[in-house]
């Protein structure tokens, strides 16, 4: 590769921090090798070396308390929104609440609704099979975790995948500009700090600190439990119906991500709104769904037929 080739794929990853859409050959990149694009990842790697900014900022019960309360709040967006509704349609809403579902969603920074719906849907098409890109049993625990997000294979959305979606102008945009949100976010914690140490500065906080716990730290944790669904739920656990995959239903990582954690259930009949198949296993994600069905902010929720639940089921 000569200086110049470098200089022009360095450029075109950085202006796709911004635009990620940005290079006309990105439609060739679907099928390509899958391997590590450093300079596009760098903004990731940068999230997580941001973390050790509180040796220097420190902590207060202010910024740990925002912190939590953005991780629980965001995992809901994530669970309900990008993953119940846009990947799987499981439930209806208005054409304005479905951009307020996508704006939530883009807090959660794992990229605009379209690209993650279409992965997703990939996914359950092509689970644990060889071109599943975050198959543990194909390609290892760290591969499946947070490696394949690296690859430049996977950063352009798969449009032709999702075209139920697509023609929504308005989601093609926070899709196409996946860094806006997150930026507005950081401004936000910049901000509450700011004003939190002026007017009530026994609370100890500030701008730094507060973008530290209530952005960097609380969407680190919140990107790793909800990975663990692709990762550790396809290894750890138990299964209940033959769905021809690794899935596997586990209760610790169905208390951790809201209920996303029975994906053996979830497997084996994913246009539920429900991942939980009995009254037993907790999925705080249907609960708060149905909150806002009681609202009349979403509506037809697709429930698990009786049917289902008896049908394949594994002797132990």
């Amino acid at each position: 590769m000569t200086l110049k080739s470098l200089t022009s794929q360095v450029l075109l990853g950085v202006r796709r921090w911004i635009d990620s859409s940005a290079g006309a050959e990105a439609a060739e990149l679907f099928h390509g090798p899958q391997r590590i694009d450093l300079v596009r990842s760098l903004p990731f790697l940068v999230l997580h070396l941001s973390c050790l900014a509180v040796i220097w900022v420190g902590w207060s019960w202010a910024a740990v308390s925002v912190a939590l309360a953005l991780y629980l709040i965001r995992m809901f967006c994530i669970t309900g929104f990008y993953h119940r509704y846009f990947s799987h349609r499981s439930f209806r809403t208005s054409r304005i609440g479905q951009f307020a579902l996508a704006l939530l969603g883009a807090t959660c920074v794992q990229r605009g609704p379209l690209w993650w719906a279409a992965h997703h849907r990939l996914h359950h098409q092509r689970s644990d099979e060889e071109d599943d890109v975050h198959s543990p049993v194909q390609h290892g625990f760290l591969w499946s975790h947070i490696g394949w997000i690296t690859s430049k294979a996977n950063f352009p959305t798969r449009l032709d995948v999702v075209p139920d979606l697509a023609r929504y102008p308005e989601l093609h945009f926070l899709d196409r500009f996946d860094t806006l949100i997150p930026v507005g976010m950081i401004a936000a914690m910049g901000f509450l700090g700011g004003w939190l140490r002026v007017h009530f500065p026994g609370l100890g906080t500030s701008g730094p600190q507060m973008i530290c716990w209530g952005f960097c730290i609380s969407t680190l944790v919140l990107f790793h439990a909800s990975c663990t669904i692709n990762s550790l739920s396809h290894k750890m656990g138990k299964r209940r119906y033959a769905t021809g995959d690794e899935s596997r239903n586990s209760f610790l990582l169905a208390l951790l991500t809201f209920g996303e954690g029975w994906h053996n259930n979830h497997h084996h009949y994913p246009g539920a709104v429900a991942q939980a198949h009995y009254w037993w296993e907790v999925d705080l994600t249907l609960y708060l769904l149905k909150t806002l069905s009681w609202m009349g902010l979403i509506w037809d929720l697709h429930p698990v037929p009786k049917r289902v639940r008896a049908h394949q089921l594994l002797s132990a």
